[in-house]
């Protein structure tokens, strides 16, 4: 028998499963209770094994390149070359689960779950006119890697439509003037060509495809000679695909079409709102459009009302927090100022504090820019400056009628601020937000909006500043020794905790191979207590305001969080992402 050629999988004689016994990763049991498992499935033996628990990926891995002679590759962590990618077409890698991941010279390195398979060998070779090199993969891994690798070069689109058209198919819209017409002779092409149905059915995949994602933002990007869709999930954008340049007028036109935005109307920026049905639930797109050089930019943002939480008690509040938060919003007058960027959950936290004190008896009412959920026995106001519709007129209209509790979705200038402070001052609760870093800092925010020092010590009742951390994946979450004093040098107050176990996630199809999966609050909570108040007024800087609420109990963001990772949710790489350090 001639000699394997180089690289290429060394003969094996017995079955994988008999070989994993042999090893010891498995016994004759597990082996059986796979095989059955694997009857009428078209995953292989070692996916099954795995996906029962039975031998780790890793181990698996590892196995099959000390067997096979050949090494083995983690796809997660590579960034492929799109030109190594067009040598394989998407079919193929499919057909076969292959992918190439490297090109040296004549040589073209491919991962593959299953090394022995010839015919995929043969084929890649006699179709790329190259030396074949196999490199061990689970299927898993390789199945995620082709899906984001092709997906995510702008290829398979037509395959990705037709896989997803009965989906996207219903997809209903609720709302949105299709009839948004113009005179000009190219709106009535731009809106015939945004009705055709590929494109229809190119758009309605991204809004489904995004739901399923659990993403939070859709963005539709045009540069010069590309056009981009990325998702935003867990807080992090990633790049789904890339369709033709050709398509970006169209795909532009109708998302305006359906948010009933002016599709003639390329020069200004535009805001508005798709409500589509998608399997029995209403979901709602707000919409922002943005001229630049190359185009309009498109933001979706995703507003599920089923993933809203409204409880306060599963946001991710300390028991001391949750108190001290749960006391203020329940005070009869005062001011609660919630603080943070631009995504880091303060709606949900505003919703939730409204959603535990409504009742019949009080009269609550909002102003919103925009309204992003609506409730339940809330007025609720949508700001439009246009008209003269601003935070400030609305704050004024509201103490005309009557108000117990007052929701200021933002306070963006000193008027709006002076109102606030007032109708906190005559007997009313008022929770408003401010885009400012921490709580120590929200006070000198204020006072260098122009607020008297007097008037924001007697006003203020809570500060509350919040980030949202991403949370390692509950499916493929593992545990490592560590010591509580590692945390230290970050910020963390030791508790005398020792030797303890972090955690961190290996990757796994639900994470998309990233390790984490979903986000939690992290929060920092500064009740206004009377040694607080004197501070205020003595105008002390932040630094002193900080350290004498902590002495009343408060924990900082970046406290919080690393409490977070002692408990096993969070990775101390995420947070130092979303956090300052002290």
């Amino acid at each position: 028998m001639a000699d394997p050629k180089p690289g290429q999988p060394q003969p094996v004689s017995r079955r994988l499963g008999d070989l994993l016994v042999r090893e010891g990763l498995i016994d004759n049991e597990q082996l059986a209770r796979a095989l059955q498992e694997q009857k009428g499935s078209n995953d292989k033996l070692g996916s099954i094994l795995v996906k029962l628990s039975f031998v780790t990926e890793e181990n698996l891995i590892a196995f099959l390149s000390r067997q096979y002679g050949i090494q083995s590759i983690t796809l997660s962590q590579l960034d492929i070359d799109p030109d190594v990618l067009k040598l394989v077409p998407e079919q193929i890698a499919r057909k076969y689960e292959v992918l190439p991941v490297k090109l040296q010279g004549n040589t073209l390195t491919l991962a593959m779950g299953d090394p022995t398979n010839v015919f995929a060998l043969d084929d890649v070779g006699f179709m790329t006119n190259l030396q074949v090199i196999p490199a061990v993969a689970s299927q898993a891994a390789i199945r995620q890697a082709i899906d984001r690798s092709y997906d995510s070069k702008g290829g398979g689109i037509a395959d990705i439509v037709s896989e997803m058209e009965g989906a996207a198919a219903d997809v209903e819209l609720v709302e949105g003037d299709e009839e948004a017409a113009a005179s000009k002779v190219d709106v009535f092409e731009l809106k015939e060509s945004a009705d055709e149905a590929p494109v229809v059915r190119l758009i309605n995949m991204i809004l489904v495809d995004a739901i399923r994602r659990g993403a939070s933002d859709i963005h539709l990007e045009p540069y010069e000679k590309v056009f981009r869709v990325r998702f935003r999930v867990d807080g992090v954008l990633h790049e789904i695909m890339t369709p033709p340049k050709r398509l970006e007028a169209a795909l532009t036109s109708r998302v305006k079409i359906m948010a009933s935005l002016d599709i003639a109307e390329r020069r200004l920026p535009q805001d508005g709102r798709i409500k589509l049905r998608f399997n029995q639930r209403e979901i709602d797109f707000r919409v922002s459009t943005l001229p630049t050089i190359y185009g309009e930019k498109t933001v979706m943002r995703i507003l599920d009302k089923d993933s809203l939480q409204l409880d306060l008690t599963m946001l991710g509040f300390d028991s001391w927090s949750l108190e001290q938060f749960t006391k203020a919003i329940h005070n009869p007058y005062g001011m609660i100022l919630i603080t943070g960027p631009t995504g880091s959950g303060k709606t949900t936290t505003l919703y939730s504090a409204i959603h535990t004190i409504n009742s019949p008896d009080i009269n609550i009412m909002t102003a919103e820019d925009p309204v992003e959920y609506n409730l339940r026995g809330v007025n609720q106001v949508q700001i439009n400056e246009e008209i003269g519709r601003t935070f400030a007129s609305a704050l004024r209209a509201f103490l005309r009628q009557d108000p117990d509790v007052i929701l200021v979705g933002e306070t963006r200038d000193l008027e709006t601020a002076q109102i606030g402070i007032r109708a906190a001052l005559t007997g009313h609760l008022v929770l408003t937000t401010l885009h400012t870093n921490d709580c120590p800092s929200t006070v000198a925010r204020l006072l260098d909006m122009g607020i008297p020092p007097f008037l924001v010590s007697s006003s203020l009742t809570l500060i509350l500043a919040q980030r949202l951390g991403r949370k390692v994946c509950k499916d493929c979450k593992q545990p490592y020794d560590a010591d509580e004093e590692t945390l230290v040098p970050y910020g963390h107050v030791p508790q005398g905790l020792g030797k303890i176990s972090f955690y961190k996630g290996k990757g796994c199809a639900t994470c998309n191979f990233t390790g984490m999966k979903g986000r939690v609050a992290i929060y920092e909570v500064m009740p206004i207590n009377q040694d607080i108040r004197d501070l205020i007024i003595r105008n002390a800087p932040a630094v002193e305001i900080g350290e004498a609420a902590q002495r009343q109990g408060m924990r900082t963001l970046r406290q919080n969080a690393l409490q977070k990772v002692i408990d096993g949710g969070m990775t101390i790489e995420e947070v130092l992402r979303v956090t300052l350090g002290t």
